[in-house]
């Protein structure tokens, strides 16, 4: 994907900075280091000073329908995860789009869509990458990065390219069977909680629009949208 990328040395988050910088093509800001660096909800994300990948990118997809926008969620992870498979194994999209490499957290995603009548204007994706961080300090439970993984030091602009360049793959494919292929957890049951208590659950799919179907153990199938369900790790 061609795109021009602008290097800050810092600033608040990638996904605000991106939001006053607005483009009317592919655009990409990286940071050595994020002030308030933002994950779902009101969660942060952790990030040592020039450790990791640190980027939002700026797209205009507006082939892909307003009603279809997960796809650009499948499309996102399954580029991280292409692009860090060149460096690491055991890796797996946590529903819907965390990274994850056996049970630890590599990377999260953010996505930001405006919608205009039936298509995207635009679409701002933040992503933060575990990549050269040797220690975390936060109570986050399972962050783990690629140094941990194999004591070597990654590029984290070669790998912003790689990234880039499996995502004009994944954007304009049919890619949900990959995406479910992916999924963490895809096989067997596995505990989970949602509002009503724990329980035990079998991945059966993931709808067009994001939603996950679960088989729980007693044969009832249940369908969650986003923050629903958590997994039990």
């Amino acid at each position: 994907m061609e795109c021009e990328i602008v290097h800050l040395a810092e600033t608040n988050s990638t996904n605000l900075w991106m939001k006053s910088h607005v483009r009317d093509y592919p655009f990409c800001v990286m940071a050595d280091y994020q002030t308030a660096g933002r994950g779902c909800g009101a969660n942060r994300w952790e990030s040592e000073r020039g450790k990791n990948l640190l980027f939002s990118l700026l797209l205009h997809p507006e082939q892909v329908p307003a009603s279809k926008q997960f796809h650009i969620s499948m499309a996102v992870s399954l580029s991280i995860v292409e692009a860090l498979g060149q460096h690491i194994g055991d890796l797996s999209i946590k529903w819907p789009n965390d990274i994850y490499w056996r049970n630890g957290k590599i990377g999260g995603i953010l996505i930001e869509n405006t919608l205009k009548g039936g298509i995207i204007k635009e679409s701002i994706i933040g992503v933060g990458l575990n990549v050269n961080q040797r220690h975390f300090q936060s109570n986050a439970p399972n962050p783990v990065s690629i140094w941990q993984i194999c004591e070597q030091e990654t590029g984290c602009e070669q790998l912003l390219q790689s990234i880039l360049k499996c995502l004009d793959h994944y954007l304009y494919h049919d890619i949900k069977a990959q995406y479910c292929t992916m999924l963490y957890r895809r096989r067997g049951f596995h505990p989970y909680v949602d509002k009503n208590g724990a329980f035990m659950g079998e991945i059966i799919d993931v709808e067009d629009d994001g939603h996950l179907l679960l088989l729980d153990d007693n044969g009832h199938q249940r369908r969650y949208a986003f923050k629903e369900v958590q997994f039990v790790i």
